[in-house]
């Protein structure tokens, strides 16, 4: 048995977005390289031992939805991509994400979506407050459960 999950994001982001901010998602989306200053996600806590090996912190930054190509457990494709709107009413951008995550990745992935609920189209805003972000479904379930970022938190169902 496996605990890998499903994640589809979909949400349209506000035009607010700067653009070192954009070179960051792009990053993230797998489609730019990783900017010198992190700013949305900002710190990657990995333990490694040091010469004399000592166990010590380092940071080790990576991509959070950057997969491509075939799911080793979901089925499907695993992809990223990140574009302007097209529509002048409703400026900004389109994230689409689908990606396999284990329970580990649920902290810094939540960092990101809670990020992108505080920057998404008011299209997204659900009437208590929430800011639905996507779907997460454990692998071996027919149905997903809706994401939603509320109070600054992610609902991981479960």
């Amino acid at each position: 048995m496996s605990d890998v999950h499903e994640l589809l994001i979909a949400v349209d982001l506000r035009d607010e977005i700067s653009a070192s901010e954009l070179a960051e998602l792009s990053w993230h989306v797998g489609i730019g390289p990783r900017p010198d200053r992190l700013s949305i996600v900002t710190e990657y806590p990995v333990v490694v031992e040091d010469e004399s090996g000592n166990p010590v912190i380092d940071d080790d930054p990576y991509p959070l939805l950057a997969e491509q190509g075939a799911a080793s457990r979901v089925g499907g494709v695993l992809c990223s991509t990140l574009a302007p709107r097209a529509d002048p009413a409703r400026p900004g951008w389109a994230l689409t994400s689908r990606q396999e995550i284990h329970p580990d990745g649920f902290e810094k992935v939540g960092e990101l979506l809670c990020w992108l609920a505080g920057r998404a189209h008011p299209t997204h805003l659900r009437g208590n407050g929430a800011v639905g972000v996507g779907f997460l479904r454990f692998c071996e379930a027919e149905v997903p459960d809706v994401l939603q970022v509320e109070g600054g938190q992610v609902n991981w169902p479960g």
